[in-house]
């Protein structure tokens, strides 16, 4: 397993699908060299509406790279404008993009440890209408409730630093309760 980019982004004015102007911080960059990690998340990164982002619970979004070939198809099906370009790492609004683990390995309070920085799963990520923007389509979200790929959030257990490239390694937590399951039972509510 392998943490491909570390991504983050200020909080800056962005246009709706319907053409209205709100503040994000969705559109994540890969940064360089290494990136210290702190309770509240990655130096420098923001979180616009800390209701539903961010917090010592959400501090992390983790995504795997692994989906990063779906959305690409399905942008291209949808008829955005520039669905040639490669998604960025990022492009899903994810901290760390990572290689080797998926939604349906990953269980609440599983640690992933990496060599100076230790993160604990926290629960998976709810897409909001700003993932449309996002990915240039009006159905991201409902795409992305139907077909679970939707990460998950991390809580800092051991503040550090991370660098993009490095491996890391999961530590079971109890195995009660799954990403998949309770994406499910969330997405079940709205």
């Amino acid at each position: 397993m392998k943490l491909l980019s570390l991504n983050r982004a200020a909080s800056a004015p962005i246009q709706t699908l319907d053409g209205e102007w709100v503040t994000s911080a969705i559109r994540k960059r890969p940064a360089e060299g290494p990136v210290a990690v702190g309770p509240m998340g990655l130096d420098g990164d923001e979180q616009a509406d800390l209701t539903v982002h961010g917090g010592l619970s959400k501090a992390v979004y983790a995504y795997p790279s692994e989906h990063y070939p779906f959305w690409q198809t399905v942008r291209a099906q949808a008829g955005v404008a520039d669905w040639q370009a490669p998604l960025p790492w990022g492009a899903m609004g994810e901290n760390l993009s990572l290689s080797g683990l998926l939604e349906g390995q990953v269980w609440l309070g599983d640690r992933l440890c990496f060599d100076d920085c230790e993160l604990v799963v926290s629960e998976p990520r709810q897409p909001c209408f700003k993932f449309n923007v996002a990915l240039g389509f009006k159905h991201a979200v409902k795409l992305m409730a139907q077909s679970g790929y939707c990460g998950f959030y991390l809580a800092v257990q051991r503040p550090g630093r991370l660098q993009a490239g490095e491996a890391f390694r999961v530590v079971p937590g109890p195995r009660e309760v799954s990403i998949p399951e309770l994406f499910k039972l969330a997405m079940r509510g709205r």
